[in-house]
């Protein structure tokens, strides 16, 4: 129709927050809000209807001289790499609205502002393809973060919004080093396309892999870097462990798709055994200390350490069907996890504890909370017909392949998965209902239903019938391993 759409997309979340800074009535800021995101999510719809599955170039290009003796432009663009995760940061943008209706009641003006700043600065990190403004974004989505956690999160806020900012800091001033050293070795340009075809030396190609290599594991997270998470996560309000687990985590690994893959190839292939060891140590280490937890929302802050190791360890695997595993697990993991961090936002509502022990027989006082509960946690552990079981059966085909050993860490990782999550169900739900003597309970409402429910239809849609997701990853997917190993084979 020849509208911008991906600036559409980016900068109506902006525009909205604008708006929401002259409204005075809290409800009034709510609905404004809600009506924002779904507004965004509609133009995301949209962009996916026109999306073109049968070309790996990119679609809905946006180029316009920015500061033009740097070599900087304002350059928007998507493949099927980052076409799922611009969808998927929308659709949780306008759930996070609703998980904060209540949940949030002071400085409601300033959350809301804070979430929709957040949803455009992530939303540009997927569509950016100038180095410059990707680091831009990717530097500032750090400051409504922050805030989210550091003004609305728990008691020990402050001390996690430091941790968290502190760790991502550090990890963004090495990637700003290794921005500036591949400019002046890459043709003194942050144009990212140009970036991938340039023929880097193997010395400088090693220097920016480590540099990327802890800036993105930071974000992902991965071991050792990863303790600043189930800090984050507890203190979080509800809204900021959805969009902290479901988007922020999927920035790392997005990373290794668009810079350490396609401009560091001789690089990623010769690190990559070293990359897998790494990503199983996480599937491994992430589920032992899973299932070591009391405390709800730590067992899901620690799960999600373990699930994005499948991811890394698929996209590490180099193959077709690790890759397309891997990038489709980045978009199950932002569905389920987000789901539970949502379940356990409404049940803390209700009992302002996240103890497991306090709670046993939720299911006879709260069938339909428990029902979708025990949906959620079983795409979680990637039952087969959920969304999570089409990506792990890829991750863990393209590892076996690959490296044995990793393949045989991820089925153990997969198998303490099992364990921890159907012992935290059985603790919560199962039982004799003594929950309801300590607590009032309800079960959910039409508000948190509307919430819930397009989250289930995606663990359902994705687990029976996966092939239009798969379309969409697939032709960019190929070009990318083949460009890797083309250029990787000099090494």
């Amino acid at each position: 129709m020849g509208l911008p759409l991906l600036s559409l997309i980016v900068f109506t979340p902006a525009a909205g927050a604008v708006v929401l800074m002259f409204l005075r009535s809290e409800d009034a800021v709510r609905w404004a809000a809600l009506g924002i995101t779904v507004l965004d999510l509609a133009l995301c719809i949209a962009m996916l209807v026109s999306f073109d599955q049968t070309t790996h170039e990119m679609q809905f290009t946006e180029i316009h001289p920015w500061v033009p003796t740097l070599g900087i432009t304002y350059a928007l663009g998507i493949d099927g790499i980052s076409a799922l995760f611009v969808f998927l940061t929308a659709l949780l943008g306008w759930i996070c609205v609703l998980a904060s209706w209540v949940a949030i009641a002071s400085k409601v003006k300033e959350f809301m502002v804070s979430l929709l700043v957040m949803q455009a600065l992530m939303l540009g990190v997927f569509c950016a393809l100038d180095l410059f403004l990707f680091y831009v974004c990717w530097e500032a989505m750090l400051i409504p973060m922050y805030l989210i956690i550091g003004v609305w999160g728990g008691d020990g806020r402050v001390y996690a919004a430091f941790k968290f900012f502190l760790y991502t800091l550090a990890g963004s001033l090495l990637f700003l080093i290794g921005v500036i050293v591949l400019y002046f070795h890459g043709g003194r340009t942050f144009d990212i396309l140009a970036l991938t075809g340039q023929d880097l030396p193997f010395w400088v190609q090693s220097w920016l892999f480590f540099a990327f290599l802890i800036a993105f594991a930071v974000k992902v997270p991965m071991v050792p870097v990863h303790t600043w998470l189930p800090d984050a996560h507890v203190q979080a309000p509800t809204a900021g462990s959805i969009i902290l687990a479901g988007v922020l985590l999927k920035m790392g690994a997005y990373g290794f798709l668009r810079f350490s893959l396609p401009m560091l190839p001789e690089a990623s292939v010769y690190y990559s055994t070293l990359m897998l060891g790494l990503s199983a140590l996480a599937i491994v280490y992430g589920g032992l200390l899973a299932l070591a937890q009391d405390d709800l929302k730590k067992l899901v802050a620690y799960s999600s350490i373990s699930h994005m190791g499948f991811v890394t360890l698929g996209i590490f695997a180099l193959n077709l069907r690790g890759l397309e595993g891997g990038v489709l697990q980045m978009f199950n993991h932002g569905v389920t996890t987000g789901a539970l961090f949502l379940f356990v936002g409404l049940i803390y509502e209700r009992t302002h504890t996240r103890s497991i022990a306090d709670y046993g027989g939720l299911m006879k006082v709260a069938p339909v909370y428990t029902g979708f509960l025990a949906l959620f946690t079983l795409s979680s552990m990637a039952l087969p017909g959920t969304n999570s079981f089409v990506g792990e059966l890829l991750v863990l085909s393209g590892g076996f392949a690959t490296n044995l050993a990793a393949g045989a860490a991820a089925v153990v990782g997969a198998l303490l998965s099992a364990a921890y999550l159907l012992g935290m169900y059985r603790r919560v739900a199962l039982g004799p209902a003594t929950i309801g003597a300590r607590f009032k309970i309800r079960d959910v409402n039409a508000r948190e239903m509307a919430a819930i429910l397009p989250l289930a239809v995606f663990v359902l849609w994705v687990g029976l019938y996966p092939k239009p997701f798969l379309n969409i990853i697939d032709v960019s997917a190929k070009h990318l391993l083949a460009h890797v190993h083309t250029k990787g084979s000099g090494q």
